[in-house]
C-alpha cells in the first residue's frame, strides 16, 4: 500500500507540471554541468600529472642538504659567551660521495637508479643562442628511470654510445635553433670549454619546460664538458609505486643525508596551481546546484501557501506535523532524485562531446580533450542534487508543519 504522504506529494508535482519540470530541469542542468566540468578538469589533471611523472623520475637524490652545515669556527666557539661573525664559510665538496654504493643498494632493493650529472651549458647554431640544462646519462639504464627512449621522435638513446659527441634536444629546442638530427651545435660550459657536438636524437615530452631547455648527452662526455671527472650530482629514482615517493625519499634523506626531492615537491607550484583550480571549478558548478535548490525551494513555499486549507483539513483527520512534513520533504526528494537520473545522462553526452574536441596547443593533432568518467563523480554529483533538493523543501516544510489548522479554518470563513 502506497503511504498518503508519497500520494499527496506526487499529487502536486503532477498538477503543477510546468513548475516541476522546471525544478527538474534546474536540478539536470546542474548535474550535468557538474560532471562534464569537473570531469574535463579532472581529466587535465591526470593527463598533465602522468606526463610529468612518466617524462621525470620519481625522486631525485642530489648534492645539496636541506639544512646548511654549521662552520668550523661556529662548532669551535659554540659554548663561548662571543658572536661569531663573518666566518669564512668552508665550501663542502660538490658531488655525491659514494654515489656507486648508493646506487646498488637501491638496485638490492628493487629500487630502479640511474646516475647523472647535471650542469648548465650554452648552445649556439646559426647566430641562435640557447642556454639549456644538461644532463649527463647512461644510455643503458636511463630508460629504467624516465620514458626517455620512447618520447624519442628522431634517432635513438643508444646512438649516444657509439657518437662520442652525441646529443639529444628537444623538439622545441630543435625548433629554436633551426636544428634537425644530424646537425651540429656549438656548445660553451662554465668551466671554459667549446666543443661541437652532433645532433643523434629528439625528444617530445610534451612539456615545453622539457622540450625547449633540457638536453642529454652520455655522463662520460658531460663530466669532461664540466671539467667534473668521475663525478655526479643527481641519482633518478623510479619506484614500483608512485603514491610510496613522499615516505621513500625521507627514509633516503634520513639514511644518506642528501637532500631526496619526491616529485610532488618538485612540482609543488603546479600541484598547488591545480588546487586552486579544482576549488575554482567545483565551487563554480556547484552553484548551480545551489540555484536549483532556491527555485526548488520557491515552489515548494508556493505549494505551502496555495494549500493551506488543504493542510488544515488533512490535520483535523489525524495527520500530524510529521505526516505534513514528509509531504513537502518527498516533494524535493523526488526532484532531486528525478533530477539526478536526467543530469547523469546529461553529464554522459556533454562528456562524451567535449571528448571529441581537439587539444588545442597539442603536440599530438589526434589528441583530444580527456574527461574522467568515474562512477565516484556522477555519484558525487547525484548526492548534491538531492542533499540540496532535501533541504530546499525541509524548510517550507517546517513551516507547513507549523500552521495552526483552526486559524487557517476561521480564517477561510
Amino acid at each position: 500500500m502506497i503511504p498518503l504522504s508519497l500520494l499527496i506529494s506526487w499529487s502536486h508535482l503532477i498538477v503543477r507540471k510546468r513548475q516541476t519540470l522546471a525544478s527538474v530541469l534546474g536540478v539536470a542542468m546542474g548535474v550535468g554541468f557538474f560532471i562534464s566540468v569537473s570531469g574535463m578538469m579532472k581529466g587535465f589533471h591526470d593527463f598533465f600529472r602522468t606526463q610529468i611523472i612518466e617524462s621525470n623520475a620519481h625522486i631525485v637524490i642530489s648534492d645539496e642538504v636541506r639544512h646548511p652545515p654549521r662552520q668550523p669556527a661556529e662548532l669551535t666557539y659554540q659554548n663561548a659567551a662571543i658572536q661569531v661573525k663573518r666566518a669564512f664559510p668552508q665550501e663542502p665538496v660538490r658531488g655525491i660521495l659514494g654515489a656507486s654504493t648508493i646506487i646498488d643498494s637501491l638496485h638490492q632493493q628493487g629500487i630502479a637508479a640511474a646516475p647523472v650529472l647535471r650542469g648548465q651549458v650554452l648552445l649556439r647554431r646559426s647566430g641562435r643562442d640557447a642556454a639549456v640544462s644538461m644532463l649527463g646519462i647512461d644510455p643503458d639504464i636511463e630508460g629504467t628511470v624516465t620514458t626517455l627512449p620512447e618520447d624519442l621522435i628522431a634517432g635513438s638513446l643508444n646512438a649516444l654510445n657509439s657518437v662520442p659527441d652525441g646529443i639529444i634536444i628537444g623538439n622545441l629546442l630543435a625548433e629554436k635553433l633551426g636544428a634537425s638530427l644530424g646537425d651540429s651545435l656549438i656548445a660553451a660550459t662554465p668551466a671554459g670549454i667549446i666543443t661541437n657536438l652532433k645532433i643523434v636524437g629528439v625528444f617530445r615530452t610534451g612539456l615545453n619546460q622539457l622540450d625547449e631547455g633540457q638536453t642529454y648527452v652520455h655522463l662520460v662526455k658531460q663530466q669532461s664538458l664540466q671539467n667534473r671527472p668521475r663525478v655526479i650530482n643527481e641519482i633518478r629514482i623510479r619506484l614500483p609505486d608512485v603514491a610510496q615517493s613522499i615516505p621513500v625519499a625521507s627514509s633516503l634523506e634520513t639514511r644518506w643525508g642528501y637532500k631526496a626531492a619526491p616529485w610532488e615537491e618538485t612540482n609543488s607550484r603546479v600541484l598547488a596551481v591545480f588546487q586552486i583550480q579544482n576549488l575554482i571549478i567545483y565551487s563554480t558548478v556547484s552553484a548551480i546546484l545551489i540555484v536549483a535548490g532556491f527555485g526548488i525551494f520557491n515552489i515548494i513555499s508556493t505549494v505551502v501557501l496555495e494549500k493551506s486549507r488543504d493542510i488544515a483539513i488533512l490535520r483535523s483527520i489525524g495527520l500530524n506535523s510529521s505526516n505534513i512534513s514528509n509531504i513537502f520533504v518527498i516533494e524535493g526528494t523526488v526532484v532531486g532524485f528525478l533530477g539526478s537520473l536526467m543530469g547523469w545522462i546529461i553529464g554522459y553526452g556533454l562528456s562524451w562531446g567535449i571528448e571529441q574536441i581537439p587539444a588545442p596547443g597539442a603536440s599530438d593533432p589526434t589528441q583530444t580533450l580527456i574527461v574522467d568518467g568515474s562512477l565516484d563523480r556522477y555519484l558525487l554529483a547525484g548526492a548534491l542534487a538531492v542533499i540540496t533538493s532535501i533541504l530546499a523543501g525541509w524548510l517550507p516544510a517546517r513551516k507547513a508543519a507549523r500552521l495552526n489548522p483552526l486559524l487557517i479554518v476561521r480564517g477561510a470563513t
